[in-house]
């Protein structure tokens, strides 16, 4: 894009082949995904300098690597977050990136399918895991069913934790079907109510916000005292005081990429304990329609894009 606006802004370009540095990889992308984020930057809520290429998901192959890579070979199989807002994304035939940032593919999935974890299941990891410690026998409350929201609820059962999640009426099957216990009505149920009548001790032990920066005062209030509030979404509005009072903790995440982490998805993803959702998979010459299909909403799952005839 060489300027900022609709989706039609997305232009299909030809530019030269890049080239991997030192430390770099040379990978043929086979399928990237749509993000959120991917919107906020087309629209221009994000500082970045133009012309543009976006998409921070990648599933490829290796086409050539530089002098001093030691990891990988050109053919490897492999997937990974490109780095926001410094370089080049993933809405390309080619993309260049960092040897530390890459890990290899899980070997059950597709590249349509692993085109969808990279950027989306490490913030769930990242704000359950890494940020809010959650531990087995706790309560989460999962604030969205969208990507992140979705890749919540499986890391969360596997981390042995009961899952309340908000969401539409469209998603409460696949949410159930994740291993969600219990599913509040977004529009019609008030989560606080159904947390302080439904849960043990009237409250969770992890809150993990995906969609309503604006509910955080309603959000402490089900949330146990010492307890802990992920969100990646920003936070808007008062409630920070209450939490500080009763010892609850606020995280604010924004992943970055992490080959470890995304390692270790890989082998939960090969023990069958996390499963992508793919709601549909567009052709990369036609990114301007899937930005206008991703910001109508209501899909169940990915959107990816693929750039070459995915396997």
């Amino acid at each position: 894009m060489s300027r900022f606006g609709g989706p039609d802004v997305l232009r299909w370009e030809e530019r030269a082949e890049p080239h991997p540095g030192a430390h770099e990889l040379l990978v043929r992308v086979y399928a990237t995904s749509v993000n959120t984020v991917d919107c906020s930057i087309r629209r221009g809520e994000q500082a970045v300098a133009l012309p543009a290429v976006i998409g921070y998901d990648v599933s490829g192959v290796v086409e050539t690597v530089g002098p001093e890579v030691q990891d990988f070979v050109p053919g490897d199989e492999v997937f990974y977050m490109p780095e926001l807002f410094s370089s080049d994304g993933s809405y390309a035939e080619y993309h260049v990136a960092a040897e530390k940032i890459v890990a290899r593919k899980p070997r059950n999935l597709s590249h349509v399918e692993a085109a969808g974890i990279p950027l989306a299941a490490s913030a769930a990891w990242e704000a359950l895991i890494v940020r809010a410690e959650l531990r087995a026998g706790e309560t989460v409350l999962i604030l969205g069913a969208g990507d992140t929201g979705l890749f919540g609820i499986q890391i969360a059962r596997a981390a042995g934790a009961e899952v309340y999640v908000v969401c539409r009426p469209e998603a409460v099957a696949l949410a159930l079907q994740l291993g969600a216990s219990r599913t509040i009505d977004l529009d019609t149920e008030d989560f606080l109510a159904v947390v302080q009548i439904e849960s043990t001790d009237g409250a969770v032990e992890v809150v993990l916000d995906t969609i309503d920066g604006n509910s955080l005062r309603r959000i402490v209030q089900a949330t146990k005292a010492h307890g802990r509030i992920a969100s990646t979404v920003a936070a808007t509005g008062s409630g920070l005081e209450d939490a500080l009072a009763r010892n609850i903790t606020h995280h604010s995440v924004s992943v970055e990429p992490n080959r470890a982490r995304l390692d270790s998805l890989c082998a939960m993803i090969q023990r069958g304990q996390i499963v992508p959702m793919i709601d549909s998979v567009l052709s990369l010459q036609d990114a301007a329609s899937a930005h206008r299909q991703f910001e109508v909403g209501g899909m169940l799952g990915k959107l990816i894009l693929c750039s070459v005839v995915a396997t």
